[in-house]
């Protein structure tokens, strides 16, 4: 009996361990985002990523975006969205080594994006960034993909 009440117990709390597949992150006036570490477990399918602007300067002022890269990819996809501007939401267009991204939003705005994690590995080198033109300098963290 103390055996089946046990097991009843961790099955019941298995629910309170299961992954969770999304985030919240903030990205503010002062080029700050809120969180520098997120962690991905290899159980989401999908993940999600909620980005709220939670300054007030509008999206060609001070606009941010979020956009996930291996981290040797980072400064040449820095530079490449550079260029591709605003309209492209400051990501060149058809880039393979952005594995996902939001579009630029600026202050009191949202987006999400949720994008499939079967490109990630565990243990694999990832950075996250903002890609408005010299925001990669202060607007960066990193990813972690777990089992």
């Amino acid at each position: 009996m103390k055996i089946l009440l046990t097991v009843l117990s961790i099955m019941i709390a298995m629910p309170a361990f299961a992954a969770t597949c999304s985030v919240d992150i903030e990205g503010n006036d002062m080029m700050q985002f809120n969180i520098k570490e997120i962690t991905i477990s290899k159980s989401c399918a999908d993940f999600t990523v909620n980005l709220k602007h939670t300054g007030k300067l509008a999206q060609n002022i001070m606009g941010h975006n979020w956009v996930l890269t291996k981290t040797p990819d980072l400064m040449a996809v820095s530079t490449d969205a550079t260029a591709a501007g605003l309209p492209n939401n400051y990501v060149k267009p058809g880039d393979t080594r952005v594995i996902a991204s939001t579009k630029v939003i600026g202050g009191g705005e949202t987006d999400s994006v949720t994008f499939s994690t079967s490109a990630l590995t565990v243990g694999g080198d990832y950075t996250y960034f903002c890609s408005f033109p010299a925001h990669v300098a202060l607007m960066k963290g990193i990813v972690k993909v777990t089992e």
